[in-house]
């Protein structure tokens, strides 16, 4: 897919779905989110067989926007993890960008090499500890930063302490303990997308999918969130409805820049 529809669909859902759950079915899964108005989904290395459930759910809806997570972009850890797990290998950066994923997402910084041959193609969305991180990240062409984990550095105030300091340029991209709850604090502080797991979902609902296969269920629950995020979004730029602008728009609106070509 086009680099500028992968950007324009991620600020227009304005959520990233990280697909962490076993249990449940991924392009089921998949399916449930478009019915709820999300075109896109993050599947995290960090489950079973993770190339194979990518490559599954790429076949089966080849135009949803689907991103590969958790992805080491160290040749060493990723040598000792692999020789550690044989049976079950964490794939490398290239293998998953050769399957035909839309965007690339790590929980820490991406090599230079990595920037070299995929920025401007795959959408890139490092992971980001500090500002410095975030700077150099956003500098070799990253089109988001992922601030993870979000809640433990510092959540929306962070965000808000941060932002004027680097010009309010970069689109962070919050990941861990977001919720129903702060959804509005991440976006009043200048957020465009969050991310987040299936913990957004209360606990007993969450068994109710996860133990019944429901997946009506689980389409209400992200078709709820996602309102909660275009409410907000709403009352923070009323001037642009982000669930239609393209990717130029949303910039001209909100100052944000996103290292397209």
């Amino acid at each position: 897919m086009d680099i500028r529809k992968t950007v324009t669909t991620l600020l227009q859902d304005g959520f990233i779905l990280v697909f962490n759950l076993d249990k449940l079915d991924v392009v089921r899964t998949a399916e449930a989110l478009l019915k709820a108005g999300v075109r896109n989904m993050e599947v995290t290395c960090r489950i079973k067989k993770p190339l194979e459930k990518i490559r599954q759910l790429r076949k089966a809806l080849p135009e949803f926007v689907l991103g590969a997570a958790s992805l080491i972009d160290s040749p060493g850890m990723l040598a000792a993890f692999n020789r550690a797990n044989p049976g079950d290998p964490l794939p490398s950066v290239d293998q998953v960008a050769h399957t035909g994923v839309d965007f690339l997402v790590s929980a820490a910084n991406f090599r230079p090499l990595t920037f070299e041959k995929y920025a401007g193609k795959i959408a890139m969305i490092p992971g980001c500890g500090t500002t410095a991180e975030i700077v150099d990240q956003f500098g070799q062409g990253a089109n988001f930063c992922k601030l993870f984990p979000a809640k433990n550095l510092g959540g929306p105030e962070l965000i808000q302490a941060i932002d004027p300091a680097i010009h309010k340029m970069v689109s962070i991209v919050p990941t861990g303990g977001t919720d129903m709850g702060n959804i509005k604090s991440y976006i009043s502080a200048g957020v465009l997308v969050l991310g987040a797991s299936f913990s957004m979902i209360d606990k007993a609902t969450l068994s109710a999918i996860t133990e019944n296969q429901d997946y009506d269920l689980l389409s209400k629950e992200m078709a709820r969130i996602r309102q909660a995020i275009a409410d907000a979004r709403r009352e923070k730029w009323p001037t642009v409805d982000m669930g239609t602008a393209d990717a130029e728009a949303i910039s001209r609106a909100t100052g944000r820049l996103f290292n397209l070509p």
